[in-house]
């Protein structure tokens, strides 16, 4: 792909990922919404005073866009292309959750181990209250474990000394608040996990990561120490301070780096995107990535400790309200146009990045820039907007499980019949109960009457493996209908409605 004018990969040129299930995107689609996206972030680089950008699109396993806007530094003026090399500050996190998860799955720690288990350091911290808990791994996972927010000051701990943060934890630290009682963003806790990492693993928290996470997906050009790659690759990082720019320092690796010290490219982070959305479905196909698929959903658990938000971007404030929480290095919503979202943001001395992922359509959007806390949070949901408007964004087909297929084949035989007592030994034992076999008769004469005979054999789109939705076309009109099956080993019918569909 050209860089520079950002035109649409051909399939040819189209960079499989990770083998992907069955589309969802509608490609074709997604390269008509391009120019109004590529304006979406052209306009932003030029508003929030970016040197540079780059941004991709990841769909169906493939990156299908990637763009680059402005320069990697203002001396040289080199371009940003694909490979140009970002910190992506706070989107590390997710990195560091999948890491604990994948200990977890291994056997080697619990999320609700405490945290002074494997940290024995803090076992002489004095706790807010007498009555506080100790903090647990999951509390530092959703940033629930009392510490304050600490962004403008962690976001500059990256080089400290492992020996200077082990002196910190063995001083202890002031509490926010009691663990578990609420959220609040801490920096901290995500070094104290890249520590949890570091001890149960046995091996530097980065040499983990990079040997656990970036190698097997292929991440070549990612890595946590950024003298290791020419500087000829390296997006430099300023901030706008003053009408200028002013070069911000090159922090080295240290004892923060679990919490936002990764560098990478958009051509590496669009394979960490695909392998993410790789995990949904659940389904029984092969499962041989780095971590499994049921440890990368977990992802996807929220804190409990749930707020209203509004959308990012310039439809969130007039369109949806957001029920958010944070998950495990990652910000989950239920949004109300683009169903279940996977979003993180990273700020830091220099550069600002966000992504946001919806597993529903397999597609994720992300903008790495090199300018200071200038995230593009705006951008990337503005241009997850149009895909959705332009139609691209196709939600994922569940599979029908047997059970529910024969229970599916099951109503058709008794809309056929007009009558439930065909089928009496695919009740459940309620079903009878809630409404009579008398009844039954009268509404399935009535939508006979009405409809006449219909062709009960179109698909059931699946909700679960017990329910699903369905329409059936007739001679005189159409029947939309639902069913539930009940918790029985024979998955017996629990709920079965039917009714004329309206135009």
């Amino acid at each position: 792909m050209d860089a520079v004018t950002g035109r649409f990969f051909s399939w040819s040129l189209c960079l499989a990922l990770v083998p992907a299930t069955a589309q969802a995107a509608d490609e074709r689609k997604i390269e008509a919404a391009l120019p109004a996206i590529d304006k979406l972030f052209a306009d932003f680089q030029v508003d929030s005073h970016a040197p540079g950008l780059v941004y991709g699109i990841v769909a169906n396993g493939r990156l299908v866009h990637v763009k680059g806007l402005g320069v990697q530094d203002l001396v040289q003026k080199r371009p940003v292309t694909p490979d140009s090399l970002f910190r992506i500050a706070s989107m590390t996190k997710a990195f560091t959750a999948l890491s604990i998860l994948k200990l977890r799955e291994q056997g080697q720690l619990s999320l609700d181990d405490l945290a002074e288990t494997h940290v024995p350091e803090m076992r002489g911290w004095t706790y807010p209250t007498k009555d506080s808990p100790h903090i647990r791994i999951r509390d530092l996972l959703t940033h629930s474990a009392g510490l304050v927010d600490d962004n403008p000051w962690g976001d500059r701990q990256t080089p400290l000394p492992e020996a200077d943060f082990t002196r910190i934890l063995q001083q202890g630290v002031p509490f926010s608040s009691a663990p578990g009682s609420h959220y609040e963003y801490s920096n901290f806790g995500f070094a104290l996990l890249g520590r949890i990492v570091a001890n149960v693993s046995g091996q530097p928290y980065r040499r983990y990561v990079e040997r656990t996470l970036l190698t097997p997906l292929g991440m070549a050009s990612s890595g946590y120490e950024i003298s290791e790659w020419p500087v000829e690759r390296r997006a430099i990082g300023y901030r706008w301070e003053d009408g200028r720019w002013k070069a911000e320092p090159a922090m080295r690796d240290g004892a923060f780096g679990a919490m936002g010290g990764l560098q990478t490219s958009a051509n590496d982070y669009a394979r960490w995107v695909a392998f993410l959305l790789s995990a949904w479905p659940a389904r029984d196909d092969a499962d041989d990535g780095p971590v499994s698929r049921a440890s990368v959903r977990m992802l996807a658990e929220g804190s409990n400790f749930v707020t209203i938000a509004q959308r990012n971007g310039a439809s969130g404030p007039s369109a949806c309200r957001q029920a958010a929480a944070y998950g495990f290095g990652m910000r989950i919503a239920q949004d109300c146009d683009l169903g279940l979202t996977l979003a993180h943001g990273g700020g830091y001395p220099g550069y600002g990045s966000h992504v946001m992922l919806m597993p529903d359509h397999d597609v994720g959007i992300f903008v790495f820039t090199n300018r200071t806390y200038n995230g593009g949070a705006g951008p990337a949901w503005d241009a997850a907007m149009a895909l959705q408007k332009a139609g691209a964004l196709v939600e994922r087909a569940l599979a029908v499980s047997p059970l529910l297929a024969e229970g599916y084949a099951t109503a058709g035989r008794i809309y056929a019949a007009g009558d439930v007592g065909v089928a009496r030994d695919r009740l459940a034992m309620n079903f009878q109960m809630d409404s009579e076999l008398d009844s039954w008769r009268r509404k399935l004469a009535g939508l006979k009457t009405e409809v006449g005979a219909c062709q009960s054999d179109a698909p059931i789109k699946a909700s679960g493996g017990l329910s699903g939705s369905f329409t059936w076309v007739c001679e005189k009109g159409r029947v939309s209908g639902s069913i539930l099956l009940a918790p029985t080993r024979e998955a017996q019918i629990q709920e079965l409605k039917l009714a004329v569909k309206l135009p």
